[in-house]
């Protein structure tokens, strides 16, 4: 059967229903999911968390809709986060937050599944790897690019990576901490710490149990670390008032918290980390460390604008600080930078998955 196409009416097509390829940047964190649309920039920014059935694991809901539930769930309800210290914890679960997510921004895409450019922890293993590309595969995508946080991250923040001199990247999220040089265009030297954000919530939480007998939420704990929590005693600001529940009595309780008390309970994690982050600096080349002390660290993630940490870096390394102007969105914006121009970006191929 031909068509004559001449007999068509153009002017009853609205073409705003035409679907073309809208090409995507995600960031699967731990705490948070970002989204980067080609030529549109930040997207989606929702929490990585899904409130399912506990009896038949359907999901209910993602995003922000599932983390005003968190702590909250009666019956066989119960949000959660499906990825845990960076990588997927919940494979079911994840494709259906993914997929919602995508289909958020990208509307339906069944006829028309967009490539996606996908960043994973430094480090992780193929098994945890594999799981990223499938996850993405089942959400709706119709080709996956992984690439490594350090990278997206220094992307996103402006670093010439194909360069041959040396760039030291800070990545501290909600699960994972990633520290690296890099240089012409891939990483020289790194470490990955499966201690971020979330890690200090949770110590948050063990020092006021520990110290007043209260049990705080997640929750509580961010707010603290956020609003008062320093890692420096210059940068102290002052006591906050918490409420929680008393274990002794399991009453409702409030209690006042200072900041030099979230100092104290996140020390030994910040610790670990300086540790990790001296360790990257020594297997670092001598060339590349005159690079580094020329130009600086650059300190992205979500815990990036912690109260006191470039001071106590510049006086652990002393090496000048930088904090990203857009901590939280560095590796999305990278992984936006991609997916519009992969070809100025011909050495990440590398990482191209499928």
């Amino acid at each position: 059967m031909k068509f004559d196409l001449s007999k068509i009416d153009l002017s009853k097509i609205d073409l705003s229903k035409v679907q073309v390829s809208k090409n995507l940047g995600i960031d699967l964190g731990t705490s948070n999911t970002l989204m980067y649309g080609v030529n549109r920039g930040i997207v989606l920014q929702e929490p990585s968390v899904a409130a399912v059935n506990s009896r038949t694991m359907s999901v209910l809901e993602v995003g922000d809709a599932a983390n005003l539930m968190v702590g909250k769930t009666a019956g066989e309800q119960l949000a959660f986060r499906p990825i845990k210290d960076g990588v997927i914890a919940d494979f079911d679960v994840t494709v259906t937050m993914l997929r919602r997510f995508m289909k958020k921004v990208v509307g339906n895409f069944v006829l028309n599944r967009p490539k996606v450019a996908m960043c994973v922890p430094h480090g992780v293993t193929g098994v945890d790897r594999r799981a990223f590309e499938d996850a993405a595969i089942e959400a709706g995508a119709r080709g996956v690019t992984l690439i490594e946080k350090p990278i997206a991250a220094a992307l996103g923040v402006g670093v010439k990576i194909g360069a041959p001199r040396g760039s030291f990247i800070i990545d501290i999220g909600g699960g994972t901490t990633e520290v690296a040089t890099v240089s012409l265009g891939a990483i020289v030297t790194s470490s990955s710490l499966r201690i971020a954000g979330n890690r200090l919530d949770e110590a948050i939480m063990m020092y006021i149990k520990r110290r007043y007998n209260v049990s705080i939420s997640p929750k509580t704990a961010e707010i603290l670390k956020m609003r008062i929590g320093s890692v420096h005693p210059q940068t102290d600001a002052g006591a906050m008032e918490v409420r929680g529940k008393n274990l002794a009595s399991g009453l409702p309780a409030m209690l006042k918290v200072s900041s030099g008390e979230v100092r104290e309970a996140m020390s030994d994690q910040i610790e670990q980390i300086l540790e990790c982050i001296r360790q990257v600096l020594e297997r670092t080349p001598p060339e590349l460390c005159s690079d580094i002390y020329d130009r600086g660290i650059i300190l992205t993630g979500g815990c990036a604008n912690l109260r006191g940490l470039s001071i106590l870096l510049t006086q652990i390394t002393g090496i000048r600080i930088t904090v990203a102007d857009r901590p939280m969105q560095s590796c999305a914006i990278g992984l936006g930078k991609f997916v519009e121009h992969p070809e100025r970006y011909p050495y990440l191929t590398q990482y191209k998955a499928r």
